[in-house]
């Protein structure tokens, strides 16, 4: 069974098959000294320039020879983990009617990164993006018992999202490769439910990405607009990462911004302060730090207040004359406010407020205080309150600034005792802010959380009922009664993994791959492409390296050295194998791994294939 331990390359017995062999001179690699104008990663920069890439419009390139290798070998590994886990593959098309959107209403939550086209009789189609909706239709109309399940399903497909500002090559496409995966299930808990399932997908992502050589973490993760209750996402730990990591160092927990919980904190209102209120003209400054400037003051010395429309109830129960129609998040200036963790505390579906309606409702926003949640509100049944959240960090007797519920306006000397006498009773202190360096861990109580970078590769998620309510997706359990199904989500971004291993391992020379995504194992440097006598000892090594198991490229092109070796570092192979004059008059080829930045060593002939295995498998 395959596993995070499997050897890269092994001995050719019955059944395995041989390495590839191909000549420079017979495939495309077209190496460049420059990179793109607009390349900025180091992903983007390299993948051109060694001849794996190149663009055909904005966020959408061809993947050549040495790329398409790489990609295939990391779809293989996961086909593997993917079947060892219990899945099955099968193909689904890339162009899905839009009606299947109707109950999820998913194509409002994509907006625009959703490719929208009719046809020429006025049918709407969308490019997929993920294929939640028509696995689903799918499995609606061919599993109809309980007896049927559990079912996991999979895919490697090409996916469309219509970025608005494609970048950094293969990290933000327009069209990419990427596995999604479904499971099915009757409930939640116990054999064959969603919790096996999602814990059997975490294992094999983990065997998946230690087999591919990558330093990966494994972090709790907001599910966005796939939904669901849980999710993980599967991080390239690199410094050039475009994600925020915040890690446990104590515990091992690990967390994206949106989703990182902070341990407790003490917090306290304070006493009502001696400062008297103040309010001070403001005009055209909503932002913190122009008015922190003006007031003289800190961020970490305001509060900042934001408004929240109330749009469902969690759990999906139906909203009632009680239940707020606005929530007012309270952070401390220099913090963020956390809309999932908003969510989290109010026990609401919430969305930041649209400004017009808002505005209508009597909030003067960009200068909203605390205040405000005790004014009446327009509110789904008349006048209201609105609930009034506060971060730990936001409370304390300040003196604090605020906004003054008046446009253009803000105040210093704002006390809680003191302004919201009467009103902190109705309050919740709450963890709603984006966690950060130095905060205390939810896990290990004295830790502090250190942040880090990371490219997501993986996403997983516990979609619960979510797309089969929506889509009229059920099964008649034991019972014989009618039952949603439950599902789980599992993607893996194939060409995406390939980029990120480039911008976690490469050097200012080049690439340098892992050994089991290299494009090919060994790369044999013709010093003499002409001489008969050399071909021959590099056709003999190759052909040794071959029924090995080892893929091999041989550089047969008439370039001057210097060429070849810069592309062979450019191209990252993980072993060099050069045959020269002088090293074959002594009996030898100079051996050099791409890692090594000193010279190589000379080995003898005889020697030179079982030792390319070693390392490789070392």
């Amino acid at each position: 069974m395959p596993s995070s331990h499997a050897a890269t390359v092994r001995p050719t017995v019955s059944g395995v098959r041989r390495g590839a062999i191909q000549r420079w001179s017979l495939t495309l690699i077209p190496t460049a000294r420059e990179a793109p104008n607009d390349a900025e990663t180091p992903s983007h920069i390299l993948l051109h320039r060694a001849g794996f890439i190149r663009q055909v419009g904005a966020g959408i390139y061809d993947y050549l020879p040495l790329a398409w290798r790489t990609i295939n070998k990391v779809a293989a590994i996961v086909r593997e983990e993917m079947d060892a886990a219990g899945a099955s593959e099968m193909l689904m098309p890339a162009l899905e009617p839009l009606e299947l959107f109707a109950g999820t209403k998913r194509d409002v939550d994509y907006g625009d990164n959703l490719f929208r086209l009719t046809d020429r009789k006025g049918r709407e189609s969308a490019l997929a993006p993920t294929h939640e909706e028509v696995i689903t239709e799918l499995m609606r109309t061919a599993v109809t018992s309980y007896k049927q399940l559990p079912l996991n399903l999979y895919q490697i497909q090409t996916k469309f999202r219509d970025e608005a500002r494609p970048r950094a090559g293969l990290l933000r496409c327009r069209e990419f490769l990427m596995k999604d995966a479904y499971s099915f299930h009757l409930g939640v808990e116990g054999a064959g439910g969603l919790n096996d399932a999602y814990d059997a997908m975490y294992r094999a992502y983990t065997n998946i990405f230690t087999r591919c050589g990558l330093d990966f973490s494994a972090v709790e993760a907001d599910s966005g607009p796939i939904g669901g209750s849980a999710s993980h996402e599967f991080m390239v730990n690199c410094v050039s990462g475009e994600d925020t990591i915040l890690k446990c160092p104590a515990s091992g927990y690990a967390a994206n911004v949106e989703k990182c919980e902070i341990g407790e904190r003490a917090w306290s209102w304070g006493d009502a302060g001696t400062t008297p209120l103040t309010t001070h003209h403001t005009p055209g400054m909503p932002g913190i730090d122009a008015v922190a400037s003006r007031l003289g003051v800190t961020p970490a010395g305001m509060l900042k207040t934001i408004v929240f429309k109330v749009v469902g109830a969690v759990g999906g129960r139906a909203l009632t004359p009680d239940d707020p129609a606005w929530i007012l998040a309270t952070v401390r200036g220099d913090h963020d406010v956390n809309e999932g963790k908003v969510k989290t505390a109010s026990g609401m579906v919430v969305t930041l407020a649209p400004e017009a309606e808002a505005r209508l409702a009597g909030f003067a926003i960009g200068y909203v205080s605390p205040r405000a949640a005790s004014a009446p509100i327009k509110g789904m049944n008349g006048l209201c309150k609105a609930l009034l959240l506060v971060d730990p960090d936001a409370t304390g007797s300040g003196p604090w600034a605020t906004g003054s519920d008046k446009h253009d306006h803000h105040d210093t000397g704002f006390s809680w005792r003191r302004e919201m006498a009467g009103a902190l009773d109705a309050a919740r202190v709450a963890d709603i802010r984006n966690a950060m360096a130095g905060d205390p861990s939810p896990r290990a109580k004295g830790a502090t959380l250190v942040t880090g970078r990371g490219i997501e590769v993986g996403h997983i998620f516990k979609l619960g009922s979510k797309y089969s309510d929506a889509m009229g997706f059920t099964v008649l359990g034991p019972d014989q009664q009618k039952k949603s199904v439950i599902m789980g989500c599992y993607g893996i971004g194939v060409s995406r993994t390939m980029a990120a291993c480039v911008e976690m391992s490469h050097d200012e020379n080049g690439i340098i791959w892992p050994t089991a995504l290299a494009p090919y194992h060994v790369l044999i440097t013709l010093l003499k492409p002409d001489d008969a006598t050399h071909v021959e000892h590099a056709q003999r090594i190759a052909g040794e390296l071959s029924a090995a198991g080892v893929d091999v490229l041989m550089d047969d092109r008439d370039e001057r050295p210097g060429v070849k070796f810069k592309d062979a570092d450019l191209i990252g192979i993980p072993i060099r194998l050069t045959l020269g004059e002088k090293g074959l008059a002594q009996g030898g080829v100079e051996f050099k791994t791409r890692k090594d930045t000193g010279k190589g060593e000379l080995v003898p002939i005889a020697e030179v294939v079982a030792k390319c295995i070693d390392v490789l498998n070392g």
